[in-house]
């Protein structure tokens, strides 16, 4: 089955373009697990509008919470629980899974966004930013994957071109780059759709037996 989550080295990195990039050229299911924020467009909503995907592809949320917070804390304010052990990624194939924010938003008080990962075993697909700060966000993120032995496929850069710290990046953790998708304006399926094909092989997500683990 081929299933991957998208997750980000930090929220607002890009993630939910790129997973509406992905799951429209694979034609897959979209699933976010847990929804923070309800006012304007959701996520979902977002991947509705830019991957050209079928009403049925995209899969309702877990959790949808009123703020725009981290999981914890908006569950809190909306005097919701969250049970951990909803959040089983559906038996869809192809599919895409989004995170909420980082690697370490804390999803209860006591559980992580990298803890319900280390759970799934699915291969992670990595977005982080080109601008200043990637380098050590990245590092960071992939140590951080690789600790806990949760497979990475790679990483996705996202924004203007930045050849060092791209390569930098790859040098020092040893992690595949998948490619780079840059900002596009305006903002819209068909140029979104033509923007990931032009930067990405769609052979390289399905290429699982070069998953990097925590042996680099």
């Amino acid at each position: 089955m081929t299933r991957f989550v998208v997750a980000g080295t930090d929220t607002n990195v890009g993630k939910t373009v790129f997973s509406a990039a992905l799951a429209g050229a694979l034609g897959a299911y979209y699933w976010k697990p847990v929804q923070s924020g309800l006012e304007g467009e959701t996520d979902t909503m977002i991947v509705a509008r830019l991957s050209g995907l079928a009403a049925e592809r995209l899969l309702p949320e877990a959790y949808r919470l009123t703020t725009p917070a981290s999981p914890h804390l908006a569950a809190r304010l909306d005097g919701v629980t969250i049970d951990v052990e909803r959040l089983a990624p559906p038996d869809r194939a192809p599919l895409v899974v989004e995170t909420a924010g980082g690697l370490m938003t804390p999803l209860t008080e006591n559980f992580s966004t990298i803890e319900l990962l280390a759970r799934w075993r699915l291969p992670v697909v990595l977005c982080a930013r080109t601008t200043l700060g990637t380098i050590n966000h990245s590092l960071l993120s992939l140590e951080a994957l690789r600790r806990r032995e949760i497979p990475v496929l790679g990483v996705v850069f996202i924004g203007e071109a930045n050849v060092d710290t791209q390569e930098t990046i790859a040098n020092i953790s040893g992690a595949r780059i998948l490619g780079r998708l840059p900002f596009v304006a305006p903002l819209d399926a068909e140029r979104l759709s033509w923007s990931f094909l032009a930067q990405f092989r769609l052979a390289d997500f399905a290429a699982t037996s070069q998953l990097s683990g925590s042996s680099k």
